[in-house]
């Protein structure tokens, strides 16, 4: 679309932005029906009448600052595609804004499009939600390549502000579609075969997941981007993992860990170990799960909360072999660790992990059971983790089981079995 044709879009968005009324603006220029017709796009107006409009809201119409402000905007999206150092990206972003706010630029659609990435990078939820309001009465005369960010980045938004996979996935479709029609690189495409082949690993609709994955692997691969190739390893280990294809995910893990190890990324090298960890506890092989949990452990570098992970699991591994003198050590290195924790609520999960072994241990078995099904449970089943609730639910039928409590016990094995065919579900 040419400028002249998306001018009334241009008005709109800069009149909701200042807070003007249809009447405030129209008053003396146009009729408040001309107005709404100008802006929905149902009619041309004259160069004079928007000129009259456009110095009503003080924007420049002439093009002069065009090219620098394309200029400044393709430096910023690429700050947003790569998350790079947040005031760098809050700096170049209020320059744009300046700028934008005193000239009627061809490019304002999709620097108001990409805002929804940006307060999203800044976890501005509540601003990167009113930004979509504000678009939905315009987004019926976006071009191609403004509907495919603006699909792509509200899937983003539902992922990160509320979790919801299921529309997640629904707007990176329609912006899969939207790619036949537009130039962009391939390094945008990739990364959105990526994000699709994430959600469709949440879903847990693992032949989905196995394919995107590889469709961006292959670009990945063709670009020597070897951090992108190692987290595409991992979706593909944690998928041919779910399928029981442990020796395909043994190798995409060991691939990924590899490439991590040649980007020398911690964070990638020690997602991978937990990953390994968990395929092996899952294989029944506690022994080797505990090699790959000691890795990230005894590491100096990785953090006292991204630890926790790998304690909790250690935790329970080391109770599975019967080891207790560990599982203790374990259980008081984790409750240590949280004591040096501002914030519990993002390590929630292992939190209750380690607090529920700790009650076990410490033969506490009213307050185990307390925790367990008040809290543990009920937490577990509203973050749908059913692999983690498979286990809990398991170890608190075995000790009403051990108690005697028969009736009980079988109500929870019933209950574990019910996970457990959650968890196969691919």
């Amino acid at each position: 679309m040419g400028i002249l044709i998306e001018i009334g879009s241009f008005i709109k968005l800069q009149r909701t932005k200042q807070e003007k009324t249809l009447g405030e603006l129209a008053d003396g220029v146009v009729s408040v029906s001309y107005l709404s017709k100008i802006e929905n796009l149902k009619t041309q107006a004259s160069p004079e009448i928007i000129k009259m409009l456009c110095d009503r809201l003080g924007i420049q119409v002439d093009n002069r600052e065009e090219e620098l402000i394309k200029e400044k905007l393709n430096d910023w999206y690429s700050m947003l595609f790569e998350v790079n150092n947040k005031e760098d990206i809050i700096i170049a972003y209020e320059e744009i804004q300046e700028m934008l706010d005193r000239n009627l630029s061809e490019n304002l659609l999709l620097f108001e499009i990409h805002k929804i990435r940006y307060f999203l990078i800044l976890g501005d939820y509540d601003e990167a939600a009113k930004k979509i309001n504000e678009l939905k009465g315009l987004s019926n005369n976006f071009d191609s390549l403004q509907q495919f960010y603006w699909f792509k980045f509200r899937g983003n938004f539902y992922t990160l502000k509320d979790g919801d996979y299921n529309q997640s996935i629904k707007m990176y479709n329609v912006a899969e579609e939207r790619i036949s029609h537009i130039d962009i690189s391939e390094d945008e495409i990739a990364d959105l075969h990526y994000i699709i082949s994430v959600t469709h690993s949440k879903l847990r609709n693992t032949l989905e997941a196995i394919e995107y994955a590889n469709k961006a692997l292959n670009i990945y691969m063709k670009l020597y981007n070897f951090l992108r190739c190692a987290q595409c390893h991992n979706i593909l280990g944690i998928s041919y993992r779910r399928i029981k294809m442990y020796d395909k995910a043994i190798k995409n893990y060991n691939l990924a860990l590899h490439l991590g190890k040649l980007n020398n990324n911690g964070q990638l090298i020690q997602l991978t170990n937990q990953n390994l960890g968990h395929l092996y506890s899952v294989k029944g092989d506690s022994n080797e799960a505990i090699k790959y949990y000691l890795e990230i452990i005894n590491n100096i570098e990785v953090q006292p909360g991204d630890k926790l992970a790998s304690i909790a699991s250690l935790v329970k591994e080391y109770y599975i072999i019967g080891n207790y003198e560990e599982t203790r050590k374990s259980v008081d290195y984790g409750l240590a660790l949280m004591k040096e924790l501002s914030n519990i609520e993002p390590y929630k999960l292992f939190y209750y992990v380690i607090h529920t072994y700790n009650f076990l241990l410490n033969e506490e078995f009213e307050s185990f059971e307390r925790l367990v099904i008040e809290e543990f449970l009920p937490y577990l089943k509203k973050n749908k983790d059913f692999a983690s609730l498979a286990t809990h639910v398991k170890l608190l039928a075995e000790q009403y089981e051990k108690q005697h409590k028969y009736k009980a016990a079988t109500k929870y094995f019933k209950e574990a079995n019910f996970a457990y065919e959650q968890i196969t579900n691919i």
